[in-house]
């Protein structure tokens, strides 16, 4: 069996191995969500970029690494689905990061009680 100070010393470690790792899914979390942002604006943008031309208007869409032509009706429909799609992600993502958020604060609780619990047992051995 593992002396008091070697398990409470492994334990503190797997807690900061734990919250460390939380804190980088945070960052990806945030990544994602500036990514899907920034994609979010850009069919913004298409579709204000278009909203001067007519529904008749023949227009290209690009499709992977190709160009269809279409009418500026589907297109439209094509970027606010885009856009709802991107909105959807978003939330999912926000949800995401405050459920991790949520568990970091504890982690970061449960590392506070360690220490001090070690500091107890620090000053009531000396």
């Amino acid at each position: 069996m593992l002396p008091p100070s070697a398990f409470s010393l492994q334990a503190f470690t797997e807690m900061q191995i734990t919250k460390m790792e939380t804190t980088k899914k945070i960052n990806m979390i945030d990544m994602k969500c500036d990514m899907v942002k920034t994609s979010k604006h850009k069919y913004q943008l298409t579709e204000k970029g278009t909203s001067n031309l007519t529904d008749d208007t023949r227009v290209y869409q690009s499709v992977g690494r190709m160009f269809l032509l279409t009418d500026v009706k589907n297109m439209r429909d094509d970027l606010r689905g885009k856009q709802d799609k991107c909105d959807k992600t978003i939330e999912v993502l926000e949800q995401k990061k405050q459920f991790l958020a949520k568990s970091l604060k504890e982690q970061e609780d449960g590392l506070r009680e360690l220490v001090q619990q070690r500091k107890g047992v620090d000053t009531a051995t000396k």
